[in-house]
């Protein structure tokens, strides 16, 4: 991770990221809900792009990994900003984008802003709408009241909050009750044994979006993480085949 370079914003706080020059269209990869660019997907779809000579994009949002930030400040809105402004200053061409589960969420707004340079996006256990299928009614009223909520956290020792700010901005970007303006392919991946997002939020994505070439592939025995090595290698694979359209 020796190569992380520093974007700023232009408020001042400064995004991490790395990126490979390269054939196109450029990959760009969204980590999930607290997560960042050293998690096992990301890091593997980087060393593979680069071994195969081809563009890619990872970066931590703002109060995430070697960012600048409070994670408390963090929103969908903020954090697409971001992913557009590096896309904006390192790529020139078409973009694949590659979400894995809140950046499932967040590729599906990334992908509408890209319009005709989209040339594709792949989600792992996307997680679209999770501030309003994730929560009762009692903890929807509790995060609108400003309180923030804590839930239990399986792959760390300190709980996972969800602040007031993060959720107000889900609710108001809620996709799944309506058609999603994307065209371009689309492939998404799910495990059904993921214990954190249900895997028929897939096919109702899948159902919702403009695109005719959209494909769901199932992992019968996949987590949430989809972080083993045949998870990893279907990963590519679906990948290596989208990106093989025009650049």
């Amino acid at each position: 991770m020796s190569d992380i370079q520093f974007h700023a914003m232009p408020d001042g706080r400064r995004i991490a990221y790395r990126f490979a020059p390269g054939s196109g269209p450029a990959l760009v990869f969204l980590p999930g809900y607290m997560s960042d660019m050293a998690g096992s997907k990301a890091t593997a779809l980087f060393d593979w792009a680069q071994q195969g000579g081809r563009a890619c994009l990872l970066l931590d949002y703002s109060g995430c990994g070697e960012s600048d930030g409070d994670f408390a400040d963090g929103t969908l809105s903020r954090w697409r900003e971001e992913v557009l402004a590096l896309v904006e200053a390192h790529i020139t061409g078409r973009v694949l984008v590659i979400g894995s589960s809140m950046g499932g969420w967040l590729m599906l707004a990334v992908g509408a802003a890209l319009g005709p340079r989209l040339a594709g996006i792949v989600g792992i256990a996307a997680a679209p709408d999770f501030t309003d299928w994730g929560r009762g009614a009692d903890e929807k009223a509790r995060l609108r009241a400003g309180e923030t909520l804590y839930d239990d956290n399986p792959y760390g020792p300190e709980p996972t909050p969800m602040h007031a700010g993060f959720f107000a901005d889900g609710q108001a970007q809620l996709l799944l009750g309506g058609e999603i303006p994307i065209e371009a392919p689309v492939r998404l991946i799910h495990g059904q044994r993921d214990a954190d997002v249900p895997w028929d939020i897939s096919l109702q994505l899948a159902e919702r979006l403009r695109s005719d070439d959209v494909q769901v592939a199932l992992v019968k025995d996949g987590d949430h993480r989809l972080s083993r090595g045949q998870d990893i290698a279907l990963l590519l694979r679906t990948v290596a085949t989208l990106s093989k359209g025009p650049a």
